[in-house]
């Protein structure tokens, strides 16, 4: 089989999806490796691994380092209606910054492969509100969320999008304390140079500075 080259990442979540529900993948068995699937759909590992983190985060599979992947429940509804994230999951920050160096370097790549120039102007509309709103702190974060939020849109990925809105939507109060903590300078500077790597359609060195980006906050945040 190969992926139609439009909307790749939602359609490897679709295949990993039909052969759990088929059981062509048992449950506790280890799927195929991310090279393999790659070469198997002929996509690239960067759809594959942010298709394979979307049932990560709903507990669909489990990734064990120097082993594999494998499934740890094929029971779709029940997953998502046990699973929803919520404040509780939420209180450890650095959980937070965790989930999302995981989810957004790979959001971050894909949207500058296919940002349109709406998502451009949107992105400059959202830093600009940023630089407007230094030294208040919540018109700032409002700005700061809606820029990522447009990033993992622009993914192409409806679950990328709305798992960092529900994130977003239960950390609103951790992500204004930060901002307290860390100031304006460091999220300006990350934000105008993904911006102008997403415009220059970079896609590696725009999922590098996201990585940067959230890296260093989350470095930031464990020396307090």
């Amino acid at each position: 089989m190969l992926i139609e080259k439009r909307n790749i990442t939602q359609q490897v979540i679709e295949y990993l999806k039909t052969n759990i529900e088929n059981e062509n993948w048992k449950l506790g068995e280890q799927i195929p490796s991310e090279n393999m699937l790659a070469e198997q759909l002929g996509v690239s590992r960067a759809s594959i691994r942010a298709a394979i983190q979307q049932f990560i985060a709903i507990n669909v599979l489990e990734s064990i380092h120097g082993k594999g992947t494998f499934v740890t429940n094929n029971d779709f509804n029940r997953s998502s209606n046990s699973n929803s994230i919520t404040s509780e999951d939420c209180q450890d920050i650095s959980k937070v910054l965790e989930f999302r160096l995981i989810v957004e370097t790979e959001s971050c790549y894909l949207a500058a492969k296919n940002a349109t120039n709406e998502v451009v102007e949107n992105l400059k509309k959202y830093l600009s509100l940023m630089i407007e709103n230094i030294g208040k702190s919540k018109e700032f974060v409002e700005a700061d969320m809606l820029f990522h939020e447009e990033i993992c849109k622009a993914s192409g990925n409806h679950l990328l999008e709305k798992s960092l809105k529900e994130v977003f939507k239960q950390t609103d109060k951790n992500h204004k304390q930060i901002n307290k903590i860390l100031g304006y300078k460091n999220g300006v500077y990350y934000h105008t140079a993904i911006l102008e790597a997403i415009e220059e359609k970079n896609a590696k060195k725009a999922k590098q500075l996201m990585r940067d980006h959230l890296r260093k906050t989350l470095d930031s945040l464990e020396l307090e």
